[in-house]
């Protein structure tokens, strides 16, 4: 960040931007609400906006410079909110409404209560059907982890020991009946998307 820029900068994002927005295009409504849940510096609520013109987004993040960053990236977007202080493991959410729900990196480094809040929250916020988007590293059954993504595992866990990939079948176990068993979508650099659908 230098100057007046308040803008922050995630190099992942535009390795991973173009293959995220591809798994959208087959998955969102073709107009309604975005909620994006821990939207971090805002680059990516900015390439998918202006990708799906006819959504309406709301980024929100925890961090102050974070919502700052998001509205920088997404200043004059006709099609983005302004961006709202939210915790997914907060019990109440500044939105009680949304047609899709996306979550970016995040579960990972967060604590495990940020995934059961997500969880929560998109519960309540979706109808029937609604998509809950999530992107990352995830621990398969059945399928083997690769090296990569175990050393990042144990990377995140030493800097904070309530982070760390997750299993699939903890969060499947978590969602109980609000949802449909996610879909997965393989991605680049050992990632998926994962999409749960409002039961």
């Amino acid at each position: 960040m230098s100057g007046a820029d308040a803008r922050l900068f995630a190099p992942a994002v535009a390795r991973n931007r173009d293959a995220i927005l591809a798994v959208l295009r087959d998955v969102l409504p073709g107009s309604g609400l975005v909620l994006e849940v821990a939207s971090g510096s805002g680059e990516h609520c900015a390439h998918l906006a202006a990708a799906l013109p006819g959504l309406t987004f709301q980024p929100t993040d925890p961090s102050p410079e974070a919502r700052v960053s998001c509205d920088a990236w997404c200043a004059g977007m006709p099609n983005v909110r302004p961006a709202l202080a939210l915790d997914a493991a907060a019990p109440g959410w500044p939105v009680d409404r949304a047609d899709a729900v996306l979550c970016i990196n995040m579960v990972h480094i967060a604590p495990w209560s940020a995934a059961l809040g997500l969880l929560r929250g998109a519960a309540r916020v979706l109808p029937a059907g609604g998509p809950l988007v999530l992107y990352g590293p995830w621990i398969r059954p059945g399928v083997e982890t690769a090296p990569s993504n175990l050393d990042f595992d144990a990377s995140l866990r030493a800097r904070n020991p309530e982070w760390g990939l997750r299993r699939l079948e903890d969060l499947r176990a978590a969602a109980g009946d609000d949802f449909e068993a996610p879909a997965v979508t393989e991605m680049p650099a050992n990632n998926v998307t994962l999409v749960l659908r409002r039961a």
